[in-house]
């Protein structure tokens, strides 16, 4: 089980981008990159018929260093649009299709090139597409995914905050060579079903027997609790009468 795996967190260095002119130099040098991982995360909202809020964060992450770019900082800037609509890098990510229409929300562009992990896994017959299942199935380390309704428009993003947003865009990346590699180098797929949980011992004769007979001490008693209930609701009924009788003699 998932829960049961070693968790994985990204070790390279991550940048937090608050102005424009932060996001033109990391922009600058991710155009240098021939792939990068991309996610997004988006302040949740518990209300329902609210509506949703705009993309909070943009994660893209090289092999080695993660950019978190704060859009409800900075906006959804020329640059990152750029960058986002360029043929020559790659961008790989999970449900890219949901996030690039959640980006055109801010400001309207064109996919460039990208690779959707979720098309790879379902061509390579495994079922199972989320990322925290993939990443779980492939390298058989868990990715945590307790930051993620977390407040992405907080001033300061935690330090859990920032190692969840660029684990999620560097795991992308290394689900994408891994996929590649097996794809290439051949591979066989095998279903291994989930544990089932452990078996309940069966109750024995005199354990039924006492359920039996204290289910039935529960029903008796609620239903003295029901008569008592009764009968003194006739009680002060009664007692209301009287001293209805006794106004009118007065």
């Amino acid at each position: 089980m998932i829960a049961q795996l070693p968790k994985v967190l990204f070790q390279g260095r991550i940048i937090v981008i608050q102005s424009k002119s932060e996001a033109k130099k990391a922009v600058d040098y991710l155009m240098t990159q021939e792939m990068v991982g991309v996610d997004t995360e988006t302040k949740p909202i518990f209300k329902k018929g609210t509506g949703m809020n705009p993309v909070a964060l943009l994660q893209i992450s090289t092999h080695d260093t993660c950019f978190l770019f704060r859009l409800n900082q900075i906006g959804f800037t020329s640059d990152l649009i750029k960058l986002m609509s360029d043929d020559s890098v790659l961008k790989i990510g999970l449900s890219l299709k949901d996030d690039f229409m959640q980006l055109k929300r801010r400001k309207p562009f064109t996919p460039g090139r990208y690779a959707e992990l979720q098309d790879m896994a379902k061509e390579m017959g495994i079922v199972d597409q989320s990322l925290q299942k993939l990443y779980a199935n492939f390298f058989e380390h868990r990715i945590s995914k307790t930051m993620q309704l977390s407040n992405w428009e907080a001033d300061v993003l935690s330090e859990a905050q920032k190692l969840y947003a660029a684990t999620d865009a560097w795991a992308c990346i290394q689900l994408y060579k891994e996929m590649q590699h097996l794809e290439q180098n051949g591979y066989m797929l095998e279903i291994i079903p989930e544990p089932e949980p452990p078996s309940q011992p069966q109750p024995s004769p005199a354990e039924l027997k006492e359920r039996a007979e204290r289910k039935k001490r529960k029903e008796a008693e609620k239903r003295r609790h029901k008569r008592l209930k009764e009968k003194e609701r006739r009680r002060r009924t009664t007692d209301r009468k009287n001293k209805e009788k006794i106004k009118s003699i007065e």
